[in-house]
């Protein structure tokens, strides 16, 4: 840990309202932007920067809140790629993005703590930590800055989380996790309406697994904190249906954002923007 964990004098004020849902109304959508050749999902890829900003401007433009950017695949397998490749990917994008839409609501998806300070730095106003802070530094971080932070559980590391995860009692031993690291948080003075929960489906867990998550997701979502819940196009849809490609997965897809509106999840982290928007509006009329 930093010995300065003062909070930065230049730190931004939050809108809670783009992290915390409101009862009946829609779940907060966010855009998955990756910045990277090998992400699972091939139509979420963006290598070039150009064509990363404008699809990042054409996520905002079909109705999400936040974008959110990441350098380095997460997905079962993947290598993991050096801190400054990481953020020879991201950075520019985000400059160039803010430049283009400083209102814009990004989200820098890293595991990293330098490349998350040098993203909310370059205009992002949310870290997504797949790790659960990993990094030590990545505390500090959010402590210094004030940004809004989502906190995901992960078994393991993504070249190997899939290969046997084990628990014991896996409802239990995620939402300790999580509520540790958030409580943490707390006790050093981060708003709580700035921390954003994630049970990390498809990390480090099988299919019975994300089950159990979701079946027991109102143990997240009971707490004092926001909760994200990224499903889409994942292999745990593949696995119920029985489609393989992930281009095949989006009425899977649709099933698990109708769940998360049903059972109180703040933000919804989703590949594909104008049918979530939608699926948000119809659902909100209908309650």
């Amino acid at each position: 840990m930093g010995e300065n964990l003062a909070p930065d004098e230049n730190r931004r004020d939050y809108d809670f309202r783009n992290i915390n849902r409101g009862k009946n109304s829609p779940c907060i959508i966010m855009g998955i932007l990756n910045i990277t050749p090998d992400s699972f999902h091939s139509e979420s890829r963006r290598f070039e920067l150009q064509d990363s900003v404008k699809r990042g401007l054409e996520i905002w433009d079909h109705g999400a809140t936040w974008l959110d950017i990441g350098g380095e695949s997460t997905r079962p397998g993947a290598n993991p790629v050096d801190t400054e490749e990481e953020l020879r990917r991201v950075i520019p994008v985000i400059k160039s993005l803010k430049e283009r839409r400083p209102e814009g609501l990004i989200s820098i998806d890293t595991r990293r703590a330098k490349v998350a300070r040098e993203a909310i730095n370059a205009g992002a106003e949310m870290i997504n930590d797949v790790s659960g802070f990993s990094d030590p530094e990545m505390i500090d971080v959010v402590i210094e800055t004030g940004c809004a932070v989502c906190i995901m559980h992960m078994q393991g590391e993504p070249e190997k989380m899939q290969d046997n995860p084990e628990y014991k009692n896996c409802v239990d031993e995620v939402s300790l996790f999580l509520f540790d690291k958030a409580q943490k948080l707390v006790d050093m003075g981060h708003p709580k309406e700035l921390i954003i929960i994630d049970p990390g489906i498809g990390f480090g867990k099988l299919l019975k697994h994300n089950i159990q998550l979701m079946k027991s997701i109102d143990t997240l979502t009971d707490s004092n904190f926001s909760t994200l819940l990224g499903v889409s196009r994942k292999s745990m849809i593949g696995q119920i249906t029985g489609k393989q490609k992930t281009e095949d997965r989006l009425p899977g897809t649709l099933a698990t954002s109708a769940f998360a509106f049903y059972n109180d999840i703040d933000i919804i982290r989703v590949h594909d923007i104008d049918e979530n928007v939608d699926l948000m509006k119809v659902l909100s009329e209908l309650v």
